[in-house]
């Protein structure tokens, strides 16, 4: 079984390239959305401990409150990660043995911060979604809450966009419009699979 890693900096159009393999038969595992569930569950009472006063009323970390402890501050994102990131892996692994077990050949992890979090030595094959930086910023400061101060302090976390196409086994081109990232999707499920999509 291929485990191809998915990353891209912010903006880049990640979420919108995994539902295509997603659409196309390709199990993914959404890190962010394992962490938005651990965040509603198992992580909460460890996280209050870290961090008193990120959970809101309804038991669930408030991710404002939380992001406000942690931007900026070294220390305290690393006190975080050292939380979530095994309990993420630990979802992954069970991940990938069910996928295993019912015999497919391509899995797709999508993880945000894969060069960042050393996760690409976790992957066979790394695809990278990319498009210009004017593109990027206008997808990215078109979302709620975002400030340029806040979009400044996300990139500066983030490998550079060079850097990773660099490292990329594949570079999925999100720029292009929806119909150009489709056929490369496509050609990259062909060529690891030996399948057509």
């Amino acid at each position: 079984m291929i485990k191809l890693g998915l990353t891209g900096s912010i903006g880049m159009g990640k979420s919108t390239t995994a539902a295509m393999f997603a659409a196309r038969g390709v199990p993914v595992f959404d890190s962010d959305a394992v962490v938005h569930e651990l965040y509603a569950s198992q992580a909460v009472p460890m996280l209050e401990a870290a961090f008193p006063g990120i959970t809101s009323a309804d038991g669930v970390i408030d991710r404002t409150v939380l992001a406000q402890k942690v931007l900026g501050n070294r220390e305290a994102l690393q006190k975080l990660e050292a939380i979530v990131h095994p309990l993420v892996r630990r979802e992954r692994e069970a991940f990938l043995s069910e996928q295993k077990a019912a015999g497919h050949s391509l899995v797709l992890l999508d993880v945000p911060l894969l060069f960042e979090s050393g996760g690409d030595a976790d992957v066979d094959r790394i695809a990278v979604v990319s498009c210009p930086e004017d593109v990027q910023k206008a997808r990215v400061m078109a979302r709620p809450g975002m400030t340029e101060e806040k979009f400044a302090s996300i990139l500066a976390r983030q490998v550079p966009d060079a850097e990773k196409r660099a490292r990329a086994d594949f570079i999925i081109e999100t720029g292009e419009g929806l119909a150009a990232t489709e056929q490369r999707v496509e050609a990259i499920i062909l060529e690891l699979t030996g399948q057509p999509a």
